[in-house]
């Protein structure tokens, strides 16, 4: 018995070994642990990655069995477990000490269009728009014709009548759609690495925790900080940012006072002599009611 084990250890492959002893390693050197779903995902992307932040993330397609069975011999890393279960398909676990939040942002700007195929669904409005298509014209018609595309011949071409919504997100996408869609060159399919899974610290974060609306969040900040200006204006709270529009309003208020008073300066004439000029037209007014006239 004891013979066949160490049979069987000798026949296990040395990748493999390695790659167990090292899933032991890594979850206790970084502070984030992150999975990502290999669907749609280029080798040349992820090579791309790799070269791009090797001294800052270490990412390693698994075999789940392997990474499962590692996992289970970690000692001290609150939600490893989790990341055991989400283990499913083609998957990558990325090892780093990147907030999940920031490695999600690094993720989606390294993102690419592809191609559609039968079967696919569409993430975002797909349209068609008008213009020269430069396809002769032939059996592809029939298939502007089932999206329901409006096109003419001119010029030996095929050309688009106006912009065209061939898909809503959702939809699911044809083969025949997919096929016009490959002759146009219309890359609807966003595709790249996503965090689907994350833990940090003992928090789990899942997908949809770590999506940003980077400018929501900036016009967001803008708005609070112009709301608080405001507040802090009117409250009479001196700070670097109010100063200014402190000295302007307290400028303005003196300036209506000084108006209103009659108070003539230099910086109070163009309001006090007209405001002087209306009064004196008025009392003449009157005056002239009563039959008094200027001598």
């Amino acid at each position: 018995m004891s013979t066949a084990v160490v049979v069987h250890r000798k026949g296990y492959p040395k990748k493999k070994r390695l790659m167990y002893q090292e899933l032991q390693e890594l979850p206790k050197s970084y502070n984030v642990i992150a999975l990502s779903k290999m669907t749609k995902v280029r080798a040349s992307q992820l090579m791309l990655l790799r070269k791009k932040f090797r001294d800052d993330i270490k990412i390693r397609i698994v075999k789940n069995q392997v990474a499962r069975r590692a996992f289970e011999k970690v000692q001290g890393v609150a939600g490893l477990e989790n990341m055991s279960k989400a283990l499913e398909g083609q998957c990558a676990l990325m090892f780093t000490n990147i907030s999940p939040f920031k490695l999600n942002l690094i993720f989606g700007q390294n993102k690419i269009m592809l191609a559609a195929k039968g079967g696919d669904i569409a993430t975002k409005e797909i349209v068609i728009p008008a213009g020269n298509t430069g396809i002769a014209p032939g059996p592809v018609l029939s298939e502007f014709k089932v999206a329901n595309v409006q096109t003419k011949i001119d010029q030996g071409t095929i050309w688009v009548n106006k912009d065209t919504v061939v898909a809503k997100p959702g939809d699911v996408i044809s083969q025949q759609l997919a096929s016009l869609m490959s002759k146009l060159n219309i890359k609807p399919i966003e595709a790249g690495i996503s965090v689907n899974l994350a833990i940090a610290e003992g928090l789990l974060f899942k997908e949809a925790d770590l999506r940003i609306d980077l400018a929501e969040y900036r016009n967001e900040l803008v708005r609070s900080f112009q709301q608080a200006l405001a507040l802090a204006t009117e409250a009479g709270y001196a700070t670097p940012e109010t100063v200014k529009p402190m000295l302007a309003k307290a400028h303005q208020q003196a300036r209506s006072l000084a108006a209103e008073s009659g108070y003539l300066t230099a910086e109070t004439a163009d309001l006090v002599l007209p405001r002087a000029q209306s009064k004196a037209q008025a009392v003449a007014g009157e005056a002239k009611k009563k039959g008094y006239t200027a001598q």
